[in-house]
């Protein structure tokens, strides 16, 4: 069984590309940044914790893989997360406006029978776009990211808001690096090019 332990529209429809089945849960999960900790860091001891969340929320039911993932803007070293309101949404932008960001993404893969964790980053270098207060508003107004570390939404309307983006796996800046991850299923011997002749 595949689990997927977070309630991100944006990773579902990420995952269901593989054509694997999978069930999700909503880990509950403390994302306080802890002191000293970098945005390098935060991402993937809170991936490890979703998934381990993840796991007891389900229980033991066999064989199961457990997917947690978790995203930051690391602006400077500083982590910026979801705005959560238009307010802040603002201000983030305004702040970022003109900057480079690296969106840097963690993603783990907990096998609770074998007690094995696989985590790794995927890190997304964005330069924004000089933005002014009328387009920033306007592109609020339109796609609402309220819930996308640094107010970007780049699956819509939010690519319009970079320069350039550089990085080893494309899905990665919008929350679940596929590419990491078919990685570390081959080495639970889940093979997404193969698995559904085995189904």
């Amino acid at each position: 069984m595949l689990v997927l332990a977070s309630t991100s529209p944006y990773r579902r429809q990420l995952l269901e590309r593989l054509g694997i089945p999978f069930t999700t849960c909503a880990p509950q999960v403390d994302e306080a940044v802890l002191p000293n900790e970098t945005p390098a860091q935060l991402v993937l001891r809170l991936s490890e914790a979703k998934a381990r969340a993840g796991a007891a929320l389900m229980g033991l039911q066999g064989k199961m893989l457990i997917i947690g993932s978790d995203q930051v803007a690391d602006f400077g070293g500083a982590a910026v997360g979801k705005p959560n309101s238009f307010e802040r949404a603002r201000a983030q932008l305004q702040q970022l406006s003109g900057k480079t960001v690296i969106f840097r993404t963690g993603l783990a893969l907990f096998n609770p029978a074998a007690r094995r964790c696989c985590c790794t980053r995927v890190d997304v270098t964005t330069t924004y776009r000089k933005l002014s207060d009328e387009e920033i508003d306007a592109y609020l107004e339109k796609a609402r990211p309220l819930n996308c570390a640094g107010a970007a939404r780049s699956e819509d309307l939010g690519i319009a808001l970079f320069e350039r983006i550089e990085s080893d796996d494309p899905t990665a800046l919008i929350g679940l690096p596929l590419i990491a991850l078919t990685r570390l299923l081959r080495a639970e011997d889940v093979n997404p090019l193969l698995w559904w002749r085995d189904a």
